[in-house]
């Protein structure tokens, strides 16, 4: 057993209870946190501005005066980007547009003689973005966030972030942010949601933050809508004796780096690779300026699981269902088919989780903490909402009547079927 990194053999009955641990996650909050959380959404709702103000001086130390950033501030520290990166964030914008325009849904309509039956797709009115700030500059989060919603013709977006730097502040100037709030944590999601004297309220908030945020998101949830409450991020690399131990090492300390609790798991094909990769591991490590954060989230979240053959590596994906899958495998392609549950899958030796994290086009905010046994990528289709609009004739309530009539006379609802029959009555 490697000291870096626990190495358990699927079949094993011991290492199958360790797997199972790892496997088997669930996000759960503190108590303390969903409590906290309650007291500053109902702070916000009773005082507003006020009630922001003084949660952010509490928490951040922050003196707030305006809580929005002025449009001629904004546009200067956003100047402040040198010109290459800003070009590399216009680039991903682009790309990551090209990527989500064909996810349009144009609605439908379905007519027979006297029936016609519509849905019918229309963009949220106004949406709240979540940023990181402070000592975080996350502007890839702005385009994933921004982009889509921007796609699907969003009027209005609106971001909040603590401390904004002016990498996300160019972010949200070339994704088509309308404005900007520099306020965070539950005190941020609470106002997005029921509105104060500054901010607007909104119809859906997305995007990452701590587990303050997601606790005010998953209640504020119901009263507005939200993306997910996203757990740590997490990657699974399939690697077969084809597998460049370097690359494999490199991934999965990409992952490692986020923080500490971040998961970075690998599956071999049998134990040939192992020894290789836990070397690379270590050599990678020394040189990684964020090495105490990787070696802690290698020693307690991560794993090398061993399995007996390709297919037996596939079955424990889908079972864990990563948020982000990678395949370094021969035939990486034609084992992606198999692949039932994950957030993205990176195929092949020279697609790294970073390609899809920045520029490639799919969207980055996937579903963790085993959701994408259900739950899919943020795309356009989550800031639309679909509408049904349905139009009888005369002649077609008469050819659907009796079947109505018995369906609701079978359900005891007499004033369904009359609601029917009164229409249909000759005077």
């Amino acid at each position: 057993m490697s000291p870096l990194v626990r190495v358990l053999r699927h079949g094993d009955p011991a290492d199958d209870a360790a797997i199972s641990a790892r496997f088997d996650r669930a996000e759960v909050l503190p108590e303390s946190v969903e409590s906290e959380a309650r007291a500053i959404i109902a702070d916000v709702r009773a005082r507003g501005d006020q009630a922001v103000r003084e949660l952010t001086l509490r928490f951040e130390g922050r003196q707030l005066d305006a809580l929005e950033l002025d449009t001629e501030a904004w546009r200067a520290e956003a100047d402040k980007v040198p010109l290459p990166l800003r070009a590399a964030l216009e680039r991903a914008v682009d790309r990551v547009a090209a990527f989500h325009e064909r996810q349009r849904e144009p609605g439908y309509v379905v007519e027979e003689p006297g029936v016609r039956c519509a849905l019918r797709v229309e963009p949220l009115a106004r949406v709240g973005l979540y940023v990181p700030g402070g000592t975080a500059r996350y502007p890839s989060s702005v385009i994933m966030t921004a982009v889509p919603a921007r796609v699907a013709g969003v009027r209005e977006l609106v971001m909040v972030t603590p401390g904004p730097s002016p990498e996300t502040l160019a972010a949200a100037e070339i994704a088509g942010v309308d404005r900007v709030f520099v306020i965070g944590g539950a005190q941020a999601v609470a106002a997005l949601a029921y509105g104060t004297e500054s901010v607007p309220r909104v119809d859906k908030i997305v995007g990452p933050g701590n587990a303050w945020v997601a606790a005010a998101k998953r209640l504020v949830f119901g009263d507005v809508d939200i993306d997910a409450i996203a757990g740590p991020s997490e990657v699974l690399v399939i690697a077969d004796a084809s597998a460049s131990p370097a690359h494999v090492a490199a991934d999965l300390l990409a992952q490692a780096e986020h923080d500490a609790a971040a998961i970075p798991l690998l599956i071999t094909v049998g134990e040939g690779p192992v020894a290789a990769i836990v070397a690379e591991l270590e050599r990678q490590l020394a040189e990684l300026p964020r090495r105490e954060i990787a070696a802690r989230s290698l020693a307690e979240q991560g794993a090398i699981i061993v399995a007996r053959d390709l297919a037996e590596a596939v079955r424990l994906a889908n079972r864990f269902a990563p948020e982000h899958l990678e395949l370094h495998v021969e035939g990486a392609a034609l084992v992606a088919e198999g692949v039932r549950s994950a957030g993205a899958i990176f195929v092949g030796p020279y697609t790294p989780e970073a390609a899809g994290d920045y520029l490639a086009g799919p969207n980055h905010v996937l579903p963790t903490g085993g959701a994408a046994r259900y739950a899919s990528p943020l795309g356009v289709y989550d800031f639309v909402k679909r509408s049904s609009v349905l139009e009888l004739t005369a002649d077609g309530l008469a050819g659907l009547a009796a079947d109505i009539d018995a369906l609701a006379t079978v359900e005891g609802l007499d004033a369904h079927a009359r609601s029917v029959r009164v229409r249909l009555e000759r005077p």
